[in-house]
């Protein structure tokens, strides 16, 4: 009997291990279809894209790559990359360095204000974004740092969703006896911060500077209204040129253009992807 009951526990759990395989394939697979088919209409006409989807690739990429350059070339197109290179690095450097800071400073230091000023990130975080642009683009206009980077880089370092997913996780691992046997050995505030607290700290950071950067390079509404000036649009605002009144819109270049900016994306996050799964697994477990 006990043998019997052995046997059946193994079958359900492998059972159970079946089901769990074949869900996760079903989510790598709906994650990966909508990437596989931006790729096969990447080769695909205009006219064959308003004819449906369709799952094998067609002959057009050169006359898509064509459209894409048309008008602007490939020096454009570089130049497209290069800015919004600049502004997603620069933006995750920013966002993540200076909202682990605001994290440390909130999670190690007792001081009065403090859970106040922890309630104000956390309603900020609920915040639309749009509802405080107006009075943002108003702002840079009368400091004349419209058609520039500025606002699109220095904002980064106020980042509450960032500061949020920091804490939780250094609550989760930071030892504070650590950082008191670094301040009784001598060591300034700095020095326990970037020498003790950012190597700690390194998958949270690693996690959260794929979410940035993801974030900062697809950013499209942000540059359209700030920038103007035509060596300075992103790659996705020249993607966006493409689009023409409703009789000549290029969707194949539209795909094509999609595909070639979502490259550095793959690339940041292959070089990245092994902290990842730590920095979002260990946020949530105590140790």
């Amino acid at each position: 009997m006990k043998s019997i009951g052995t046997s059946s526990y193994r079958v359900t759990l492998s059972l159970q291990r079946c089901l769990i395989y074949v869900f996760m394939v079903f989510l790598t697979l709906l994650a990966l279809i909508p990437i596989y088919i931006m790729l096969v209409n990447a080769t695909r006409s205009t006219e064959e894209i308003n004819a449906g989807i369709s799952i094998l690739p067609s002959g057009y990429l050169a006359h898509n790559w064509s459209a894409l350059t048309r008008g602007w070339g490939i020096g454009q197109i570089a130049r497209g990359f290069y800015n919004s290179a600049i502004i997603a690095l620069s933006t995750t450097v920013l966002n993540v360095y200076f909202s682990a800071m605001t994290a440390y400073g909130l999670h190690v230091y007792r001081f009065r204000g403090r859970n106040i000023l922890w309630a104000a990130i956390l309603i900020i975080i609920m915040l639309p974004a749009s509802l405080s642009f107006m009075g943002f683009f108003q702002l840079m206009a009368n400091m004349n740092l419209l058609d520039n980077f500025i606002p699109l880089i220095i904002p980064a370092i106020a980042g509450a969703g960032s500061v949020l997913f920091i804490r939780q996780y250094m609550a989760t691992i930071t030892s504070e006896t650590l950082i008191e046997a670094a301040r009784i050995d001598g060591a300034n505030e700095f020095y326990v911060f970037n020498k003790i607290m950012l190597p700690i700290l390194t998958p949270a950071l690693a996690a959260q500077s794929i979410f940035t950067f993801v974030g900062s390079w697809n950013n499209f509404f942000a540059p359209f209204i700030l920038i103007s000036s035509r060596e300075l649009y992103t790659l996705p605002m020249l993607v966006q040129m493409l689009r023409g009144d409703i009789f000549r819109t290029e969707f194949g270049g539209i795909y094509l253009g999609i595909a070639i900016s979502i490259v550095p994306i793959i690339i940041f996050y292959a070089f990245m992807s092994r902290f990842i799964i730590s920095g979002l697994t260990l946020g949530g477990v105590k140790e």
